[in-house]
């Protein structure tokens, strides 16, 4: 079962420190976490999908899995990996039956849908956020460790990797990593600054510390 870092290369929250998104990709990938996601919520389709097809080779150097956020036509037409969708997204079922080569993980924030979710068989689901965070506005109650707890009990009777997600920093990825297979950041990442020389650093210190909690 996959294990480790899953960054988050979130165009909002980049744009807001000034930070070029594929700089920060390269820096990241450099730490080769399992798999990487694109989010651009702001972005048009085209501008997206662009930014898919030049992240995808350096995805396949770094051996890492793309996903795209939302989106499984412009994660087809990258060839990306893989899609992560929302509970107001396509289901999983109808996401395989457009693009059943892609790989489908998706979000749930409480036990109620998580138990919705692994009934679909993804190949991950993400739970949280874990503690509050500010990478996403008016964000689904915190469940905390506890609520974490009892979500990876579920999945692994499933055998669905949890990702464990919201408000993670490299304190909190230890504690996270105790109760999911994969640990997922978006700021964590980021100095206070604009500055990219210490990304790849704290990707390796996160992903060491998701891996040593296992």
């Amino acid at each position: 079962m996959l294990r480790g870092l899953y960054p988050i290369i979130d165009l909002d929250t980049l744009e807001s420190r000034g930070v070029e998104p594929l700089a920060f990709a390269e820096r990241v990938l450099a730490a080769r976490p399992a798999f990487v996601q694109l989010r651009a919520k702001s972005l048009g389709a085209g501008a997206t999908l662009a930014l898919l097809r030049q992240l995808a080779p350096l995805c396949r150097v770094s051996g890492t899995a793309l996903f795209a956020n939302d989106r499984p036509d412009l994660a087809l037409l990258a060839g990306a990996d893989g899609v992560h969708v929302g509970q107001d997204d396509l289901p999983v079922a109808e996401v395989r039956r457009f693009a059943p080569g892609l790989r489908v993980g998706i979000s749930t924030h409480d036990l109620a849908q998580l138990e919705r979710a692994l009934a679909e068989r993804p190949d991950y689901v993400a739970f949280g956020p874990v503690f509050a965070t500010p990478s996403k506005r008016n964000h689904e109650p915190v469940v905390g460790l506890t609520g974490l707890a009892r979500a990876h009990e579920l999945s692994l009777v499933a055998k669905v990797p949890l990702v464990a997600i919201g408000g993670i920093d490299l304190e909190r990825a230890a504690l996270a990593g105790v109760h999911a297979e994969v640990v997922s950041v978006i700021g964590a990442l980021l100095p206070a600054a604009a500055g990219l020389e210490a990304v790849t650093e704290r990707a390796l210190a996160l992903q060491r510390a998701v891996l040593d909690a296992g």
